[in-house]
């Protein structure tokens, strides 16, 4: 179910401040054992998650199903933000294709799943991945991402440290 799914979505929360809940996509999430999922954060406008987990690794991923049988699928779990520059990174980007504006791979360990019915989401038909992201990440180059990470991603909307650069 969750290899056919097209997007995901994540949400995060600390205890004061705004809850972050973002869309995801373009084949970037992995199941690495029954236990253990991970994702590709590809640059962003915002860096929400990195800030939260560093806070309140509490986390939930959702996915649901607007083709055939309607089915929302919640995985529960504690995460943690894996940078570039981390021990772990080149162990947990093996999962992964080489993607152009990758930032972090945000690892979860899976405490508990929930399904529900899923009776009230419409039907939608994928027709194809958005390139913006892809053409936007290889216009500005690693040097410009890094750059774009030093003015944009450093902290969160609420002011929050990401450790996005390591000091």
């Amino acid at each position: 179910f969750i290899a056919k799914q097209k997007i995901f979505f994540t949400s995060t929360a600390v205890k004061d401040g705004r809850i972050n809940l973002s869309p995801k996509g373009m084949d970037t999430f992995r199941c690495l054992d029954n236990q253990t999922v991970a994702y590709l954060n590809l640059t962003g406008s915002g860096n929400e998650t990195a800030a939260h987990l560093l806070i309140n690794p509490r986390m939930t991923i959702m996915f649901c199903s607007f083709d055939k049988a309607p089915l929302i699928l919640r995985l529960y779990g504690k995460a943690r933000a894996i940078h570039q520059y981390d021990k772990d990174w080149e162990r947990y980007f093996s999962y992964f294709h080489e993607m152009v504006g990758k930032r972090q791979i945000i690892v979860m360990k899976v405490e508990s799943v929930q399904t529900s019915c899923g009776y009230a989401i419409p039907f939608y038909e994928f027709k194809s991945e958005r390139h913006q992201l892809v053409e936007w990440s290889e216009k500005k180059g690693e040097e410009g991402i890094r750059k774009y990470w030093e003015e944009n991603n450093q902290k969160s909307i609420d002011g929050l440290e990401t450790k996005i650069i390591e000091k």
